[in-house]
């Protein structure tokens, strides 16, 4: 999941604009940001890495048993099922900005969405605490757009600003002509446009940046080590949580 899926949706969401709207010109920017990420080492695996494995419990009053007792896993297993990192882009636009990949099993909610966090103003003028906007795209199980944003309520020189949101439903704008995610890759293919496809370049450089990651789990495997245990219905181990707060941040659902 994080070498397909998150790692595609971040280089998506860092890239500069293509210099034309074709597969190649959209690939060329998404492999630069592959190739920008900071490599991973490990001490910087130990540190920036969570894996995680979830163990026997309840989700929603029904009981649920761990991953080792699924059928067919081996009970000595140290596969992971939940993984949150933090990563790096070392070019000059988004230097100093970390990004925040997390993705799992059996989690409180069966949710997918990026959260992108402005940075908070230098200086307010307004009374109280007022942090920085937040952009939501929401991908599963609905997707559409959530902006944040602080709105004055009132008026003089010490009013507050409240919270206040901007939701698109993206079933409800765009009802007519809605077609699946996977309906949509087929007409793709059938079409023969590969701007939603992945090229061989980037698969190679996206396993060469997660390689560091697998060889410091197996030395950790061999050690007597593995994940971290976490109950089923939660959002992952503890360490996961500290591994944002380190940094002054929270996941979206802390807030």
């Amino acid at each position: 999941m994080v070498q397909n899926h998150a790692l595609q949706l971040l280089t998506m969401v860092a890239m500069e604009p293509p210099a034309r709207v074709d597969a190649d010109a959209i690939r060329d920017e998404k492999l630069k940001v592959l190739r920008s990420l900071k490599p991973f080492t490990a001490d910087s695996v130990a540190c920036d890495v969570v894996r995680g494995q979830y163990r026997a419990g309840h989700i929603a009053a029904a009981p649920t048993v761990a991953y080792v007792d699924e059928a067919k896993v081996p009970a000595s297993s140290r596969c992971e099922t939940f993984v949150a990192l933090r990563a790096e882009i070392e070019n000059w636009r988004w230097a100093g900005v970390p990004f925040y990949l997390r993705t799992g099993k059996r989690l409180a909610e069966r949710d997918s969405e990026i959260v992108v966090n402005f940075r908070p103003t230098p200086h307010s003028i307004f009374p109280g605490h007022n942090p920085p906007n937040k952009l939501v795209i929401k991908l599963q199980p609905e997707d559409g757009l959530e902006v944040h944003l602080l709105a004055a309520k009132g008026s003089g020189n010490s009013e507050r600003l409240s919270p206040v949101s901007l939701d698109l439903d993206f079933d409800k704008a765009f009802a007519e002509n809605r077609i699946g995610a996977y309906e949509r890759l087929l007409l793709e293919v059938i079409a023969g446009r590969l701007n939603l496809f992945v090229r061989s370049d980037e698969q190679e450089q996206a396993w060469r940046w997660v390689e560091p990651i697998l060889h410091a789990w197996q030395r950790e495997n061999e050690a007597s080590g593995g994940p971290r245990p976490y109950a089923p219905g939660s959002w992952g181990p503890a360490a996961a949580i500290a591994l944002v707060a380190r940094d002054g941040f929270a996941w979206a659902e802390e807030h």
